[in-house]
Parts: C-alpha cells; structure tokens; sequence
C-alpha cells in the first residue's frame, strides 16, 4: 500500500478526525493480543515483524536470519501467512511450482533461500513445519499475531520513515501504539544509513531502551557494471523510489521509473506497456528481486533484477542472540 501524505504530520487535521477511528482500532488490537492462545512450541520461534504498516525491510532480515541459522547448524524454516490469495495452507512454498498468486511474493522470494511455509493459521504452519524438520521457526509479519509465544521478537523499522507521525490507523501508520509495541519488542532492527539510523534515534529515544541491531540493505556484489546503460525501472514495493536511488547510486542512467502499490500484480497491459517502452528507448527493463517473483515466468528474461541483502553492522552480536536462543531452548 502507498502511505498517505497526512500519516507523516504529527498535527495534521485528518489525523485528529480520525481519533475515534483509531481508539476502535487500539482496543481490538488490544482485545486480540490479549486473549491470544499464545502456544509454546517445542522449538524456539523468532518472530520478525514491525509496528509501521507495509514494508520496513522484514523479508531481508528474514533471509539473513536463515542465513545465521544455516551457520549455526540450525535447520531454520520461515512460516509467512502470504497475501491476497494465498491465505491457505499450511503449505510448503516450491519456487519450482508454485507463482506469486498462489503463495505470495515474499515467501516465494524466501524459499529461494531455505524452506517457508505459509499458513493463514501460524500455529498450524509451524507444527507442520517442525513435523518436515524444522529446529528453529522464523515467525514472518507476527508481531500482532498472538497465536504462538515467542522467544525473539525483533521489530523491524525503516530508519528514514520512523514512526511517520507516530499514530495508530487509520490516523497513522502504526498497527499498534508505539509504547504497546516497543514494549513487547525484545529487539528493534532500524534498517538504513547510519545518518538515518542516528536520525531515529535522536527523534524516538524509547528505541535506544533495547537492544539494536542496525543494519543497511545494500546491493548484491555481482560484478555487474550498472553504468553505461539505460535502464527503464519499476517497482511494486513499500517504498520504490528507495530502489530507484539505488540503481542511480550504482550508476545506472534511469531514462524512466515506474511506481506500483505494494504486492501488485502485473497485468499482461502493464508489461506490454513496459516491453514496448523499453523497446522504443533502447532501455534494459530493471526490477527488484520480489517485483520478479510476480512476473510471468516466461517475461522475466526480460528483465534484470538488482539483487540485495541486509548486511548488519554487528553481524557477531545478532549470531550471538540467535545462539542463545537455541541453546536457552535445547536445556529445557
């Protein structure tokens, strides 16, 4: 979804029409959390969610914690309720088989890396999971979500967006209050430059109360040279200009973006309408590794994907807090 102008206004008139609204969204998530079953499983469960509605960087962190756990020894599987059609399940996500519509785009990009699973009932997903192997489940988008406890919970936040004007929807962009949130947070991961990240702090000082993981998605080294062509390059994710700014900053000559809502499907018009202008311009069509996964299979040798990762700047200390979970779990 695409944030509206006013959720980034601390005071702005829309907001304060919509207190109401907000207070009834307030205390369903409240009544939801409460009365949650909150199940314990015989595996540890680190979740990876966010207090800000849309995209803050959760599926990179998600890869990069498979990624720790493979190092450690740990078979880690990812439980993800999809989107849109893909509310089912559980089911085990095959790059292989399955396409965007079926399971979402976010767990078929994460199966590309280790097993995911998707399952409109977390618990259900993740007792599936354990039963095919798993030692260790990565809770995908579960911080609101009250069906299993948790051992980790990390929250996720875009360093440059924060909080936006630091209200609950649909006054803001906050699926819960902040203070309700942070409070639950036993980890906050705030994901930009360092400039942003200091920025974040200084703003919202509570964040400073936890442990940080700071981190930077950063461009897949691939000894590709972007300079030197033209490139027509579009977007279906939270923030698209973001993704821009990177294939600019790689030097990539942009003759025209395209921006999409988040999690968009591209109609067989759309990608016409691309290939055709990609054609006229003498331009190379760019997009991003998840932007892929909802393409066609056949159209995607059309296109060029920037791939990227989230680097931590403490990658020890998070290897650390993942090992201490497992074992905590493993002397029960």
């Amino acid at each position: 979804m695409r944030a509206p102008l006013f959720w980034n206004r601390p005071h702005g008139l829309l907001s304060r029409l919509l207190y109401p609204l907000e207070l009834v969204w307030i205390s369903a998530t409240r009544r939801r959390l409460t009365k949650g079953a909150w199940e314990r499983l015989p595996v540890p469960v680190i979740c990876v969610g966010n207090i800000n509605v849309g995209g803050t960087g959760k599926t990179p962190t998600v890869i990069a914690l498979m990624d720790i756990c493979a190092e450690l020894g740990a078979s880690a599987h990812v439980v993800s309720r999809g989107h849109g059609g893909s509310e089912i399940g559980p089911l085990k996500v095959d790059e292989r088989t399955h396409d965007a519509s079926q399971v979402g785009d976010e767990p078929l990009l994460i199966s590309a890396f280790g097993p995911c699973w998707i399952a409109k009932d977390r618990a259900a997903g993740a007792k599936a999971a354990i039963a095919a192997g798993a030692e260790i489940i990565i809770l995908d988008d579960g911080f609101q979500n009250p069906a299993l406890a948790k051992d980790l919970n990390i929250v996720v936040v875009d360093a440059e967006v924060g909080f936006g004007n630091g209200r609950v929807m649909p006054a803001g962009p906050l699926r819960e209050r902040l203070s309700d949130g942070l409070a639950r947070a036993d980890v906050i991961a705030p994901i930009g430059t360092p400039t942003a990240q200091k920025q974040l702090a200084e703003k919202i000082p509570a964040i400073t109360g936890k442990p940080i993981w700071e981190g930077e998605i950063r461009p897949l080294e691939t000894g590709m040279d972007w300079s030197g062509t033209r490139f027509i390059a579009f977007a279906g994710i939270g923030r698209p200009g973001k993704f821009f700014a990177t294939l600019s900053a790689l030097g990539a000559e942009l003759v025209a973006t395209y921006e999409f809502a988040d999690h968009a499907p591209y109609t067989d018009a759309i990608l016409q309408r691309l290939q055709a202008e990609a054609k006229t311009k003498s331009a190379q069509l760019v997009t991003t590794e998840k932007d892929v996964a909802r393409l066609p299979v056949d159209f995607r040798r059309n296109v060029l994907a920037l791939p990227v990762r989230l680097v931590f700047n403490d990658r020890e200390a998070v290897k650390t807090a993942v090992q201490e979970v497992l074992a905590t779990r493993r002397t029960e």
